[in-house]
C-alpha cells in the first residue's frame, strides 16, 4: 500500500554529503541542493562551506539534536505549504548517528514525500576496505562514553555473529579498544581514521594488537580525527561441528581455549591499565573474565606495574 501524498506538499530530500573528500558528492546531490528552497543542516557553518564550494546560495536553517523536537514540526509545515527541503548532516548520510529521524518520521506521517539521495557513509566505507566479512553486519553507533556502560554494551554484543561497525571518539579510542579486546578476545578488527581525507588511515589486526598500537601512539601524541571501528563477529555455532564432551561450538575447560581465553592474564591486565583502570578495577574485571582468584590477579597486577 503506497503512502498517501498530501496535496500540494513539497519534498523532503535526505542528502548524503562527503565524509571528507568533496569530490565524493554525487551529481544528483549537487542538482538537488541547487533546486531546493531550504537546506536543514546539522551545522550551518560547515554546510555553508560545502555550498560555497559548489557555488550555491541557499537559505540555511540549523537542525541539530537540541532543536530537533521543536524544529521538525516547523519544517513539516513548510513542506506542507509546498516548499522543498534538503536535510544534511555535517558529513555522510543523515540519520546515521546524526539528527533527522524526527523530521523524516513527521514528514511521512503528514504525507510528505521523503526521497533519499545516497552517497558517502563512514561505516560502509570502512566495512568495504576492512577485510572483514560483509555478508551480515550491524552498525552499532557510538558505544557509551562511561566505562561501565561501554563494557556492559560490549558484553551484550559479544555473542553476535555479524560484523560490528561503530563510531568512536579519538579521546576514548584507546579505552574502547582495550575493553573490546578484553571482552571479545583477539578478534580481527579495523580502525578507520579520517576516511577519504588527506591523512586517511586504516589500521587492521587483532583487537589486542590494535589496542596496544594505539595506546603506544597515544602515549606520545593524541589520536585525532573522525574514527570508525569494525570488529569481526563471534564464530557462528552453526558452523562448528559437534564435539564430544559438550554441545556444538562449545569446548570443555580441558580442551582448546576459546577466543577470549587466548589472551593471557598479563595481556588482559595490560589492556585494562591502558583503558585507564585502577589496579583494583583491573583485577576485579580480569578475575571475573578468567575465573582466577581475585587476590592472585591483584598480586599479578601489582607485579606488572612495578616492572
Amino acid at each position: 500500500m503506497e503512502d498517501s501524498r498530501a496535496p500540494g506538499a513539497g519534498t523532503l530530500w535526505v542528502v548524503a554529503t562527503p565524509i571528507g573528500n568533496l569530490d565524493d558528492l554525487t551529481l544528483r546531490a549537487i542538482r538537488v541542493l541547487g533546486e531546493v528552497d531550504l537546506v536543514a543542516a546539522e551545522d550551518t557553518r560547515r554546510t555553508r562551506v560545502l555550498l560555497d564550494h559548489l557555488g550555491l546560495k541557499k537559505p540555511l536553517v540549523s537542525y541539530y539534536d537540541a532543536v530537533e523536537s521543536r524544529r521538525a514540526p516547523e519544517l513539516v509545515e513548510r513542506l506542507l505549504a509546498g516548499e522543498s527541503i534538503a536535510i544534511v548532516s555535517d558529513a555522510g548520510t543523515p540519520l546515521v548517528a546524526d539528527p533527522g529521524f524526527r523530521l523524516v518520521r513527521a514528514a511521512i506521517e503528514a504525507g510528505v514525500p521523503v526521497v533519499p539521495i545516497p552517497g558517502a557513509s563512514a561505516p560502509l566505507a570502512l566495512l568495504a576496505c576492512s577485510g572483514l566479512p560483509t555478508g551480515r553486519f550491524s552498525f552499532v553507533g557510538f558505544l557509551p562514553s562511561r566505562a561501565t556502560g561501554r563494557r556492559r554494551e560490549i558484553q551484550a554484543l559479544a555473542g553476535r555473529t555479524d560484523t560490528l561497525v561503530f563510531f568512536e571518539s579519538p579521546k576514548r579510542l584507546v579505552a574502547a579498544l582495550g575493553d573490546l579486546a578484553a571482552i571479545l578476545g583477539p578478534r580481527e578488527a579495523a580502525v578507520g581514521r579520517e576516511l577519504t581525507k588527506k591523512f586517511e588511515e586504516v589500521a587492521r589486526g587483532r583487537l589486542d594488537e590494535l589496542a596496544v598500537r594505539f595506546a603506544q601512539r597515544a602515549a606520545t601524541a593524541s589520536v585525532k580525527g573522525e574514527i570508525a571501528v569494525a570488529v569481526a563477529g563471534a564464530p557462528d555455532p552453526r558452523d562448528a561441528a559437534p564435539e564430544q564432551g559438550g554441545p556444538p561450538g562449545v569446548e570443555s575447560r580441558e580442551g582448546r581455549p576459546d577466543a577470549n581465553e587466548a589472551l593471557g592474564l598479563d595481556d588482559r591486565l595490560r589492556l585494562r591499565f591502558e583503558a585507564g583502570d585502577s589496579v583494583s578495577d583491573a583485577a576485579r574485571t580480569v578475575a571475573r573474565e578468567t575465573g582466577e582468584p581475585r587476590k592472585r590477579v591483584y598480586r599479578r597486577a601489582l607485579d606488572l606495574l612495578e616492572r
